[in-house]
C-alpha cells in the first residue's frame, strides 16, 4: 500500500498509524501527529481505492451505506500490511494506535471489530460504526476516542452513541468527545484529543 514511514526519536512510544478521510492522502494527518506525540513514529497510509479519483480504504454503495465484502477485503489487506510494515521498518506491532478521520476512523474501526490486539488503542474522528451483527473481539486495554458533531449529517449522534455501546460491550474504554459541529475537524476536537492521549498513554 502507498505510504510513508517516520521514525520517531523515542522507540517506546506508541507508533501512530495515520489514516485520512476520503479524498485525502498519507500527508493530511501528519499535524495531527505532530500535535499529539512529536516523539513517536508514524506510520501514514493512503486508502487503495478510489472514488471518483478520491483514495479510500473501502468501497461504499452510497453515501453512508458500506460495501461489506469490500470492507471485509480491505480491513485484512491493511491488517496484513502492518504486518509486514512491522517487519520492514524494525516497529513492534504490538504498539500501534490509529489515528483516523472519517473513512479512516471507519477502516480503524473495522481493525478493531475484526483483528485482536491489532491495535493498543484509536483515535477516532467521526467515525461510524463499520459493521453489524458481528461478534467482537476482547477490547480489553483498548483505550478508544470518539470525537463526534452533534449536527453531523454523515456521522449521526447515534452512530457515534452505538459505536460507544460495542466498543464498550467488548471491554475497551472509551471517551466521547463531542462537539457542537458537523463532520469537519476542528481544532478544538484535534487538541481534546491530544490531552486524551497524554493521559492515556504517557502517564
Amino acid at each position: 500500500m502507498k505510504h510513508l514511514f517516520k521514525q520517531g526519536t523515542d522507540k517506546e512510544a506508541p507508533v501512530l498509524l495515520l489514516l485520512h478521510g476520503t479524498g485525502g492522502t498519507e500527508r493530511d494527518l501528519l499535524p495531527l501527529a505532530e500535535l499529539v506525540s512529536p516523539a513517536s513514529s508514524v506510520l501514514s497510509v493512503r486508502g487503495n481505492v478510489l472514488e471518483n479519483g478520491m483514495p479510500r480504504y473501502f468501497r461504499r454503495l452510497a453515501e453512508g451505506l458500506f460495501d461489506i465484502e469490500d470492507l471485509l477485503f480491505r480491513t485484512k489487506e491493511l491488517n496484513d500490511f502492518l504486518d509486514s510494515a512491522a517487519s520492514e521498518y524494525g516497529f513492534d506491532r504490538n504498539n500501534l494506535v490509529a489515528i483516523g478521520y472519517s473513512n479512516g476512523a471507519n477502516i480503524a474501526g473495522s481493525l478493531l471489530f475484526h483483528y485482536q490486539g491489532t491495535l493498543r488503542g484509536a483515535i477516532l474522528h467521526h467515525p461510524m460504526v463499520p459493521i453489524r451483527g458481528v461478534t467482537l473481539p476482547d477490547l480489553a486495554d483498548v483505550p478508544c476516542f470518539i470525537g463526534a458533531g452533534s449536527n453531523d449529517p454523515l456521522c449521526t449522534p447515534q452512530e457515534t452513541e452505538d459505536l460507544d455501546r460495542l466498543l464498550q460491550g467488548a471491554g475497551a474504554s472509551v471517551t466521547v468527545h463531542w462537539e457542537q459541529h458537523g463532520h469537519q475537524l476542528t481544532s478544538s476536537e484535534v487538541t481534546a484529543a491530544a490531552a486524551w492521549y497524554k493521559e492515556t498513554f504517557t502517564v
